[in-house]
């Protein structure tokens, strides 16, 4: 049986945390356009957010839908695809390389 080793590749990534703001952020992070002008939009976000710390954040992924919880990273893979990794497998396998 052969070996193989992962190539070195750079990837963006961001942690899904509780808050309204994280959450914003890794909504726009993937694409998601997230419009809070009124006070309706607001309330609706922040029901979106307190249903996302309870049950994840779903993201389609080249292998199906899966969910992020939080306290997962979101990485945009290197064909701009997203998928979700638990923190100890990132910080196993990630390391950071800049800001």
């Amino acid at each position: 049986m052969a070996k193989y080793r992962k190539k070195p590749v750079v990837i963006e990534a961001i942690q899904l945390n509780k808050d309204e703001e994280s959450i914003r952020k890794v909504l726009q992070f993937m694409g998601q356009i997230v419009d809070l002008k009124t006070t309706i939009d607001q309330e609706k976000f922040s029901n979106y957010c307190h249903y996302v710390n309870k049950r994840g954040l779903t993201i389609h992924t080249l292998e199906g839908d899966e969910v992020a919880t939080i306290g997962d990273y979101i990485i945009r893979g290197i064909a701009g695809e997203f998928y979700p990794c638990k923190p100890d497998i990132f910080e196993k396998t990630y390391e950071k390389v800049g800001d």
